[in-house]
């Protein structure tokens, strides 16, 4: 069937090389998602580029400034540029095409990070029946980070042959069965997918803003930051909160969401209809997320323009929801040890 693959699907891609990777390990495999891992190779490069025209490999012989070997932690340093060769590769068939989007824990970090194939005139998008090796593109722009060969930083999602998204009317019929937000039938806000708004008002901490001189931060060291090194602490005052210009900001929804088993959701791409600043930068959510009591959305905020002044319940982004090829057998939570089931402002887990 169309739609979204699912965790048995990418098993059985790698067992038949379809996606190419040496040592996969167990944890890569998420419900609708892949998470896609850095190999050793990796460039300082002069700017950004797509190679719509070329390999991307052809391009990095008149763009890198050096050579990095990441078999060792290597420091990226705040606002250079990096490109790594991921260790997967593709050799797609039967008109399978997908898209790649950074993961919660590298957008919460102000990570910029953002997928290269070989001829592509996009970023982040896997052309049908793609084969060839796949290049991420790293520029770390809050903090200096220490990456090494092995850390995840981006997903890969595939789809079979179209996506099978619901519309707003089978949203709404969906809400009714089995409720998508903690919000009643009234308040909840459905267009073009479920509208978040941002919560300045629900608890003392309001936002977390990443200060401008810290530490390195040590991106495979999992729980073992302070916080305080890191980020100040934003409390509520009048339900406002203003956005100044090239800060970074971790905020919450509103409404608790909830992703049901047999669907994926995604947040849809930076709106300027809804205000001039980026909402959000990891997009997908897995079959199961926020099943039982729901969980908020955690969103990473930013505007590189002019300050933004948000105010309790502004809508702040939209989240898609895409119906699966098949039913999941395995789903987002405590069972295959997700970090963020349940959550509320919570930084990612770097932080102890």
């Amino acid at each position: 069937m169309n739609g979204s693959l699912v965790y048995q699907d990418y098993i059985n891609l790698v067992n038949k090389n379809f996606v190419i990777t040496k040592n996969i390990r167990n944890n890569q495999i998420q419900p609708s998602s892949m998470d896609l891992s850095l190999s050793e190779e990796c460039y300082e490069i002069k700017n950004s580029f797509l190679s719509y025209n070329s390999k991307v490999r052809d391009k990095l012989k008149d763009l890198a400034i050096k050579k990095i070997n990441l078999s060792k932690e290597f420091i990226f340093k705040k606002n250079k540029t990096y490109i790594v060769k991921l260790n997967e590769s593709l050799n797609l068939k039967n008109n399978i095409f997908g898209h790649c989007n950074p993961k919660s824990s590298t957008g919460r970090l102000d990570i910029f990070c953002r997928t290269l194939v070989d001829y592509a005139e996009e970023y982040e998008k896997i052309p049908k029946n793609y084969k060839g090796e796949i290049f991420l593109e790293i520029t770390s722009r809050s903090f200096d980070v220490s990456f090494k060969k092995n850390n995840s930083l981006n997903q890969l999602r595939l789809v079979n042959k179209n996506h099978n998204y619901l519309t707003d009317k089978q949203l709404i019929n969906l809400n009714k069965k089995q409720k998508i937000s903690n919000l009643t039938r009234d308040n909840i806000k459905i267009d073009n997918g479920l509208k978040l708004s941002v919560d300045l008002a629900g608890s003392n901490i309001v936002a977390y803003v990443a200060k401008k001189h810290t530490p390195v931060l040590n991106f495979s060291k999992i729980k073992s930051h302070k916080i305080n090194d890191f980020w100040n602490v934003i409390r509520k005052n009048k339900k406002k909160l203003v956005i100044e210009k090239n800060k970074f900001y971790i905020l919450r929804s509103k409404e608790k969401v909830v992703i049901p088993s047999n669907l994926a959701g995604e947040m849809i791409p930076y709106d300027t209809g809804i205000g001039d600043f980026r909402a959000h930068y990891a997009g997908f959510f897995d079959p199961g997320f926020g099943l039982g009591k729901g969980s908020y959305a955690v969103l990473e905020v930013k505007t590189n323009e002019v300050p933004f002044l948000l105010e309790d319940g502004q809508t702040i982004a939209r989240i898609k929801y895409e119906k699966l090829n098949k039913n999941s057998n395995i789903v987002y939570g405590k069972d295959i040890k997700s970090n963020y089931q349940n959550q509320g402002l919570k930084l990612s887990k770097h932080f102890k």
